[in-house]
């Protein structure tokens, strides 16, 4: 990552596109790994968001850097059915990336419950810390944490919010029953 020499503070490269789903929005590092990718209503309320987040990190446009993970998650939009385990995972606790692997693994159209992902990885009790693990999920769509219900088949909270996530899983049906 690279740091402001006069301050020592991480500089996140930043870049949005519209969506069908609202505005895209990621930050990478100098390096071109992603660090967030968040689904929201306007540009400036998501990059404010991640700037009170992160408050010491810098923040610049650069939409070279940003355009092949924007590209990425608009690919993921339109062919839900590409395979994301070859999205690289962002930093996290090692419990948080097996979660997230696992949510790479289900199928486009498809959905889980919370507890079948914590039995999928040997922890039948562990449903709250797997949701733990989806709300933390830093990057929207490349990890589709958008599949995870609740065990009623209700669709349980979404950081984008519930619609967003209806509309994503009715997206994902629609594209993947053709």
């Amino acid at each position: 990552m690279t740091h402001d020499a006069s301050s020592g503070s991480a500089i996140w490269y930043i870049g949005s596109a519209d969506s069908a789903l609202g505005v895209l929005f990621v930050a990478v590092t100098a390096t071109a790994e992603l660090r967030h990718l968040w689904l929201g209503e306007t540009r400036p309320a998501l990059q404010q968001a991640l700037q009170g987040r992160y408050p010491h990190h810098h923040l610049r446009d650069d939409a070279t850097r940003a355009a092949p993970w924007l590209n990425a998650a608009r690919a993921c939009l339109d062919h839900p059915d590409l395979p994301a385990s070859a999205i690289p995972l962002p930093p996290g606790t090692p419990f948080q990336q097996r979660v997230w692997r696992a949510l790479q693994d289900i199928a486009a159209g498809s959905t889980r419950s919370y507890g079948e992902i914590a039995a999928s990885l040997g922890m039948a009790t562990a449903a709250r810390a797997v949701a733990g693990a989806c709300a933390s999920n830093p990057i929207a769509l490349l990890i589709p944490c958008h599949r995870v219900i609740r065990q009623d088949g209700e669709l349980g909270g979404y950081r984008w919010g519930e619609e967003r996530k209806r509309q994503l899983l009715q997206r994902e049906a629609a594209l993947t029953s053709r």
